[in-house]
């Protein structure tokens, strides 16, 4: 720790890392110290000279000796000293958070900071600039949701009231909130010391907050990477966007956590925060930064990674080229690995698209697991995966041997399953969303008595992906369960038939359906863009899904004659 003089105050300014790399300045919010940056900062210092400093009032800083010395022009004195100290003449790369980024947002646009700043990143904290213009002219609506986030800061703007609060409840309120958002406690900032910290911070509103903005907020020529943390209780997403329209060079990024993510998310923190400055010291973006790019005009699926099993023929054929003419990276898997070849290198001689052939057995658990940690490895987390692999057994139940059961099962059950739970987990810890598709079948809600252990397989999937989807809601991962009727693929042709042989007749009526895999690679397409539940596909599905719903009875007497 080394303390830097600015005016009447001393600051505690923290390093990390080596001086000669690119220098990272990760600036605090209210009512923390630098230490709410330890988990990010830990995961930094290996790349970046991380710099971090105590704001004044808060921590080991002093405080000022008039407490009206809290505005932004002293706030600029501030960091331009510290700065001063441990950059040179270097430009930094500077991260803000709640009121570390009210500051970073000044300091873009204000003349002799910005031009030592190489990058900004705001994490959970607009300019007062553009809370400004928002309170003028941001929809009644949008600004209705965000005053009533915002009805702390009016409380804050009393005399004695809050000084009181943070002597009784507010501490206890702070420290379940943080528990929620799975942060760690607050080790070395003790309750008397936040106290302490929180009541000189209440002159960060009150010397800011009280008086008018600028008319309007200034353009910030810089790169600027907006992180939107899905949970935050005080500031909305219109609100957090409300920049990008002054800010022509901006990466817009949605995270998974809540306000202090960098204490509940840090290895995302870190991950978005380090991709970003490398972009921006040379290095080529990686997928989810050139998704993020705000303005630019792009396919549907551009710069997603998706995975889709079954690959080598009929819905999964169709949907591997579905998601690559929009865009998307693919994977094309599949138990034959010839098949799986063939369907990649089709999307890149006839798409130009961009695939890759794996072969996997999704009923295999170890195939499995070394199949997601593979990908994973190789090309990321995928954005989205759909659960396409499936095999038929038709017959009557009595015909179905132990073995018929347990290879539909494995494959149309548990294939599903194991797609779920591993790039499920992988989704939830990369903290950015995805989503997951399984691919289901009018026979998981239309009992038939030719196709038990099918019908069985395709209900479970059902039922797994409603569970699922109610699990991962909260993650901002989609889960959608595609519902086909007949479609008119290859499947009838690679059936077992057990009892009657009816593989003939099957053949000639799905090739006579003329539904193609294609309208329902549409439909998958459009589920996940719409993040739809259920989607029965085409009329006989759609038809079912509402018998078994008006109906159930009715659906079991047609059972009978199927």
């Amino acid at each position: 720790m080394r303390q830097v003089e600015s005016g009447d105050v001393r600051l505690a300014v923290y390093e990390d890392g080596d001086p000669a790399d690119p220098a990272v300045l990760l600036l605090h919010g209210y009512p923390d110290t630098h230490r709410v940056w330890d988990e990010v900062a830990a995961r930094l210092s290996g790349r970046f000279h991380v710099v971090r400093y105590d704001v004044r009032g808060a921590g080991d800083s002093s405080a000022p000796r008039d407490p009206r010395d809290y505005g932004l022009d002293r706030l600029m004195d501030d960091l331009r000293a510290v700065l001063d100290a441990v950059a040179g003449g270097r430009r930094v790369h500077l991260v803000g958070h709640d009121w570390g980024s009210v500051q970073g947002w000044e300091a873009a646009g204000r003349a002799g900071l910005r031009e030592r700043l190489a990058s900004f990143t705001s994490l959970g904290g607009p300019g007062t600039g553009h809370l400004a213009d928002f309170a003028r002219h941001g929809g009644r609506r949008d600004r209705l949701a965000q005053l009533a986030r915002s009805a702390y800061i009016g409380v804050f703007l009393t005399p004695v009231v809050p000084e009181l609060a943070w002597r009784s409840l507010v501490p206890r309120l702070l420290a379940r909130r943080l528990r929620r958002e799975g942060a760690p406690p607050r080790d070395g900032h003790p309750a008397p010391t936040l106290v302490r910290d929180a009541r000189n911070g209440l002159w960060l509103y009150r010397a800011n907050l009280r008086r008018p903005g600028p008319a309007e907020p200034p353009v910030i020529d810089l790169p600027v990477q907006l992180v939107e943390a899905a949970h935050d209780p005080f500031l909305t997403s219109a609100l957090a966007g409300w920049c990008e329209r002054w800010t022509p060079r901006l990466w817009r990024r949605a995270i998974d956590a809540g306000h202090w993510a960098q204490r509940g998310r840090p290895d995302t923190v870190a991950k978005v925060i380090a991709e970003f400055v490398a972009h921006v010291e040379g290095a080529p973006p990686s997928r989810e930064l050139r998704r993020a790019r705000a303005g630019a005009a792009r396919r549907a699926f551009a710069d997603r990674l998706v995975v889709v099993t079954g690959a080598g023929s009929g819905i999964g054929l169709a949907t591997a080229r579905a998601f690559a003419a929009h865009g998307g990276e693919v994977v094309c898997a599949d138990v034959d690995g010839a098949a799986a070849a063939r369907a990649a290198e089709g999307i890149r001689k006839e798409l130009g698209g961009t695939a890759w052939a794996v072969q996997v057995d999704v009923a295999n658990a170890d195939q499995m697991a070394d199949f997601s940690r593979n990908i994973i490895a190789e090309y990321g987390v995928p954005d989205i995966v759909v659960n396409n692999a499936g095999i038929t057994v038709a017959g009557p139940i009595l015909d179905h041997t132990v073995e018929h059961w347990r290879r539909t099962l494995d494959v149309n059950l548990w294939g599903v399953i194991h797609g779920c739970r591993l790039f499920g987990a992988a989704m939830v810890a990369r903290g950015q969303g995805g989503h997951l598709v399984n691919v289901a079948s009018l026979a998981a809600f239309t009992p038939t008595r030719l196709l038990p252990a099918y019908s069985v397989s395709k209900a479970a999937v059902k039922a797994l992906s409603d569970s699922l989807r109610a699990e991962l809601a909260g993650h901002g991962i989609g889960v959608s369960v595609i519902c086909p009727g007949f479609v008119s693929t290859p499947m009838a042709e690679h059936t077992t038939y057990v009892g009657a042989d009816r593989k003939d007749l099957a053949v000639r009526w799905l090739a006579r359906r003329r539904y193609p895999a294609e309208r329902v690679a549409a439909h998958i397409l459009r589920a996940v863009d719409r993040n739809e539940a259920v989607v029965p596909v085409n009329l006989e599905a759609r038809t079912g899904y509402a018998l078994s719903r008006i109906s159930p009875r009715l659906t079991r007497v047609l059972a009978r004659l199927r």
